[in-house]
């Protein structure tokens, strides 16, 4: 198995999920190889509950990383389950069109580019 998919399987087992129970886990692989992992973190108040993909994103800037590659998102359901929104249009601010791989609870992945699930980003260009 690919190490970014198992590094997000592997954070998916720390997610504090408790009011959901829908555990995520969430790995970022740099231009240079570097994983940073993140799992969701949820609060009583929903507003202040934090998603896998932010974590993990958050995580590698807060490290000194810039340019990524790809992410990979891991959930514990039976079918492979994209990003939110506010995690889509985070991780095209921070790492643009990059790949993003889906993984079920049963191993399954599907990958795309962060552009067919956003297909009309918020950036720069929106502004001028």
């Amino acid at each position: 198995m690919d190490p970014l998919t198992q590094a997000a399987i592997g954070a998916r087992a720390h997610a504090h999920a408790p009011y959901s129970n829908f555990h995520v886990g969430a790995a970022l692989e740099t231009d240079d190889g570097r994983i940073f992992t993140g799992c969701n973190v949820e609060s009583a108040s929903y507003g202040l509950t934090m998603c896998a993909e932010r974590v993990a994103a958050f995580h590698a800037v807060s490290q000194g990383a810039r340019i990524f590659k790809r992410i990979a998102v891991a959930t514990g359901v039976a079918k492979p389950a994209p990003p939110c929104g506010a995690c889509r249009q985070v991780i095209w601010d921070l790492c643009g069109d990059i790949d993003v791989i889906l993984v079920s609870a049963n191993g399954t992945t599907e990958t795309f580019r962060l552009s067919q699930l956003l297909p009309r980003p918020f950036d720069d260009h929106s502004m001028a």
